[in-house]
């Protein structure tokens, strides 16, 4: 009982009132975009869509999955630009990038490429029969 009338006395010289204040907060409101990350496929037509996949991936929540197969039969050295490009974005992200036949993945600093290497064969040599 004492220790409520000191609480009251308390609380009261310091505006607060007796009851809990709580902070009301707006879900709907959240930027949605900001909190997901997205796979989005590019197609690389000319050099010039490189500049939206560098957009993307600055946003830092895109991962990249670019076919550039109609850029390698238009022009192979615009190709060479634009993957060039691309890798030094990703670079300047620290991020990582892989290539295979007509795809590149490129991903911001949150996600790492695992590259799995073929595995060596041992090289033989003409004294291991022996």
């Amino acid at each position: 009982m004492v220790l409520d009338r000191i609480k009251r006395a308390f609380s009261n010289a310091l505006g607060e009132s007796g009851e809990d204040e709580y902070l009301e907060i707006d879900l709907e409101s959240e930027n949605v975009k900001g909190s997901k990350i997205i796979v989005k496929l590019f197609t690389l037509n000319q050099y010039e869509d490189v500049n939206v996949i560098l957009n993307a991936l600055r946003d830092g929540y895109t991962i990249a999955i670019v076919d550039f197969r109609v850029l390698k039969q238009k022009d192979p050295i615009e190709l060479k630009r634009a993957v060039s490009k691309i890798k030094k974005t990703v670079d300047a992200l620290e991020g990582s990038i892989a290539g295979h036949e007509n795809l590149i993945v490129a991903t911001p600093s949150f996600a790492k490429i695992h590259k799995e290497l073929p595995p060596v064969k041992p090289a033989k040599s003409k004294f291991d029969d022996y």
